[in-house]
């Protein structure tokens, strides 16, 4: 019994220490894809790799929902940029 225990225990730290991968754009394209995205509009930043980005304005709820659910599921946190400025000048 204690052996089991100290098996999850073992099992459930080490899946704590996992490392967040950078995803190819394929990869990133395929997701965009399922979720209804076009190219491009879901991507990851070399310098912060725990972080995905949605980059369309006015996502729709199954839109952002479809991104949640698959960066959760790989450990990422979703950003959602929904507008931008363009800088005057």
């Amino acid at each position: 019994m204690i052996g089991r225990a100290l098996i999850s225990i073992s099992a459930l730290a080490l899946a704590a220490c996992a490392t967040t991968r950078l995803h190819s754009v394929d990869e990133l394209n395929a997701v965009g894809r399922t979720c209804g995205l076009a190219l491009g509009e879901l991507f990851q930043d070399e310098s912060e790799k725990r972080l995905v980005f949605l980059f369309r304005i006015a996502p729709t709820p199954a839109e952002r929902a479809c991104v949640a659910r698959w960066a959760k599921k790989n450990r990422l946190k979703p950003v959602f940029v929904e507008a931008m400025l363009e800088p005057e000048g």
